[in-house]
């Protein structure tokens, strides 16, 4: 009988030292020293974003009675999932899932599983990243516009709205660099609760106009049915963050005794009443407000107080430098990972500058070129997030542990299925039709 020749144990200890150190180098298991109050910083940060600013536009798009529905059944569906997401982490006994395709090669075989997660979460991310460029730029246009109109000695010079999104992307050529998700932990959450209070405070302050209409937004039928659509998509885009909340858990220390899931859970739970407090409000009084005639960002409705709405538009730009961060550290994961383990190129410093460098340079370019803020928050909202967020965990969770036919889990999971399989076919039909509407009069870089 003939022996295998096995490798020597000094390889294969320097094999796991070398996996080791890269796992340190990476952005999402640099470092897993994380408290439970990260995991609430971190999925407030991802979740209450550019989303929130659209939801009196949805509301508008979809009316009272529906808008409402569906605004608390997605709150509702998306703790849910998240919940799920979180018990998956570690469902394995000595095995941690750090990242969403990680699961999903578990869930549905390694090629298949990585082709069915990576394609979607990379157009959430990326498409999160394009969209909160845009709303970067629009409220810092805002803010210098308000300023230079109440301070006329100023002698303020037009500027391109292009610009803006450019002074808003070079903040991200300088913070790129930083090592991992825990190095933006504070960074934006204080920013994220005051403005979308000062939303509603201020819409609340305004009072309701003498004309205001909450009608249809359309004239034709056709017109309102895809609005409708839109509508959903825009819902969708606010309920965002399960594409990195397996990365956000990777930070979390875990042990047999104590897992993750623990600290994890009460950070998220702690995460969904705060985005209540902020979703709920802001889309009910802004549209009670503005009614039909409601901008798709609400601040940019708000005239009074004029240093009020100044001051929330500034807050918006601090908050969405660390929404941008959030949803790009897993794709820079995903390209050093490429980069280092994949094409066995050298880490060092210059080539993790050079790749991150590159990829904001990326959503810059496309963000300027087409800066359609509605159109974009629902198509992205309904062919990726709708996936990501609604139905990938719920299929995953009937493949992993199969529930009893027509037991309360069987039928939950399949509800949230349906539901997420019908948003991610209609909503881009409906944001699609409204990009193009957008482009008619743009003019690219003006």
């Amino acid at each position: 009988m003939v022996e295998l020749e096995q490798p020597p144990k000094e390889e294969a200890v320097v094999s796991i030292r070398e996996e080791q150190d890269l796992n340190k180098w990476l952005p999402i298991t640099g470092s897993r020293n994380a408290k439970w109050y990260y995991s609430a910083f971190h999925n407030i940060t991802a979740m209450v974003g550019a989303g929130v600013l659209g939801l009196p536009y949805a509301m508008s798009e979809l009316g009272w009675g529906p808008g409402a529905t569906i605004l608390l059944l997605s709150w509702l569906i998306t703790l849910y999932t998240l919940w799920q997401m979180v018990e998956m982490h570690e469902m394995v006994p000595g095995k941690r899932f750090d990242r969403y395709h990680e699961l999903g090669q578990h869930a549905f075989g390694e090629r298949v599983g990585l082709w069915i997660v990576v394609p979607q979460q990379l157009v959430v991310q990326v498409g999160a990243g394009i969209v909160y460029m845009i709303t970067g730029g629009n409220c810092l246009k805002k803010f210098h516009d308000i300023i230079c109109n109440h301070f006329p000695n100023l002698h303020c010079k037009p500027m391109r709205s292009t610009y803006f999104t450019v002074i808003f992307a070079a903040v991200h050529f300088l913070i790129s660099h930083l090592p991992n998700l825990n190095s933006i932990a504070f960074f934006s959450v204080v920013a994220a609760v005051i403005y979308s209070t000062i939303s509603w405070g201020a819409s609340l302050s305004k009072g309701v106009a003498p004309d205001v209409h909450y009608g249809p937004r359309a004239s034709t039928g056709a017109g309102n049915v895809f609005n409708f659509l839109s509508g959903l998509g825009d819902v969708a885009f606010a309920f965002a963050g399960h594409s990195v909340v397996l990365e956000i858990q990777a930070t979390i220390p875990s042990t047999p005794e104590q897992p993750s899931k623990k600290p994890m859970w009460k950070g998220c739970l702690v995460a969904y009443v705060v985005v209540a407090l902020c979703y709920f409000p802001v889309a009910l009084i802004g549209y009670w407000v503005f009614g039909d005639r409601v901008e798709d960002n609400i601040l940019i409705s708000l005239e009074k107080p004029w240093w009020l709405v100044a001051t929330a538009n500034l807050f918006v730009v601090f908050h969405v430098i660390g929404s941008y961060q959030v949803f790009t550290m897993p794709v820079f994961d995903f390209i050093e990972t490429l980069l280092f383990v994949k094409m066995k190129f050298k880490p060092t410093k210059m080539s993790r500058f050079v790749a991150r460098s590159a990829y904001v340079a990326l959503t810059l370019f496309i963000a300027i070129t087409f800066p359609f803020f509605g159109g974009l928050l629902g198509f992205f909202g309904g062919l990726a997030f709708a996936p990501t967020t609604y139905f990938l965990p719920c299929i995953m969770w009937l493949s992993l542990y199969k529930p009893k036919k027509c037991s309360l889990s069987w039928f939950a999971n399949w509800f949230c299925i349906i539901a997420g399989v019908l948003l991610m076919i209609l909503a881009p039909i409906g944001a699609l039709r409204q990009i193009i509407l957008q482009a008619k009069n743009f003019k690219f870089y003006s």
